[in-house]
């Protein structure tokens, strides 16, 4: 069974078993090592990435279950160091997260949150983070970057929009 989807952009065509998990095809033939294989139960959120724009965890997907599917990761949400998405850059400022471990997942998850619900408050992103589970810190700063990262982008988009007037 062939399988095509695009990843990051590009298109890619798989080629093997259809069950094979789509984390290990992001790790080991493509080294988009941001997406971290942790419990491979999907309850850690560490491997989120986004199919068609929802957050959903990469070791619970089948490849075969994404032909004519837009994969992004951690990798493919940015432009590099130059352009990280507002979410990477808000958390990397914050110092928010500490080992690694769950900041590409939470990103990915967060990301995909903010864009559907960009007038969330306090409560709102504390459930949307429920599928992701940080070890080293508590979630008050990660909550804290949310709220300041989707103020600020709050603040932009009035900003904008009163100079188009």
């Amino acid at each position: 069974m062939t399988v095509t989807f695009r990843l990051n952009g590009e298109d890619y065509r798989f080629r093997d078993d259809p069950m094979t998990p789509l984390v290990d095809i992001l790790r080991q033939e493509h080294f988009l090592t941001g997406t971290k294989a942790v419990c491979r139960e999907g309850f850690c959120g560490a491997c989120t990435v986004h199919v068609d724009g929802e957050a959903v965890p990469s070791c619970l997907k089948p490849v075969g279950l994404l032909h004519g599917c837009e994969v992004t990761t951690i990798e493919g949400l940015s432009s590099g160091q130059e352009a990280l998405h507002p979410l990477q850059a808000a958390f990397e400022a914050a110092d928010a997260v500490q080992c690694g471990m769950c900041f590409p997942g939470m990103v990915m998850s967060l990301s995909a949150f903010m864009r559907d619900n960009p007038g969330a408050c306090r409560a709102e992103i504390k459930s949307a983070m429920v599928g992701n589970i940080c070890r080293c810190t508590g979630y008050e700063r990660i909550v804290d970057t949310v709220v300041d990262c989707l103020d600020t982008h709050r603040q932009t988009t009035e900003t904008a929009g009163s100079m188009n007037v």
